[in-house]
């Protein structure tokens, strides 16, 4: 896989599990992921959508997306505390409970994928066949 593709993929990724952790939420919360007029995941995931861009650019995530501890930990704070921010300033709700949750499950969703993938590849190292000479 070509580094843009591998970059285009992790951004992807990245994305769509904090549009899940928001439809989890509103579906938790409010019975139907996308509430009235369907915008209720939009007005839900959109802070955290924004800080999530925000924090690819800010880690430089396209040079290494996979990096557990280079991008992944920092576009995990990055993009729940810009989305606390933003929740807050556009008047959503930034319970402590929600913080709590909110920040427990995007490190399991931004770092754990990045965590499982380490794993995998450490695996496959080490059952690549050794070369002779």
């Amino acid at each position: 896989m070509s580094v843009r593709r591998a970059a285009l993929a992790a951004f992807t990724l990245d994305a769509f599990l904090v549009t899940v952790f928001a439809a989890i939420g509103r579906a938790t919360h409010e019975g139907d992921p996308f509430g009235p007029g369907g915008t209720g995941l939009a007005n839900t995931a959109w802070p955290f959508l924004v800080s999530l861009v925000a924090a690819w650019l800010i880690v430089v995530a396209w040079r290494r997306p996979a990096a557990l501890v280079r991008t992944g930990v920092p576009v995990w704070a990055i993009t729940v505390t810009g989305g606390m921010l933003l929740r807050a300033v556009s008047g959503q709700g930034t319970a402590v409970a929600f913080i709590i949750v909110a920040t427990v499950t995007l490190l399991a969703f931004l770092v754990g994928w990045r965590a499982i993938a380490a794993g995998i590849g450490a695996v496959r190292s080490r059952r690549a066949p050794v070369r002779s000479r």
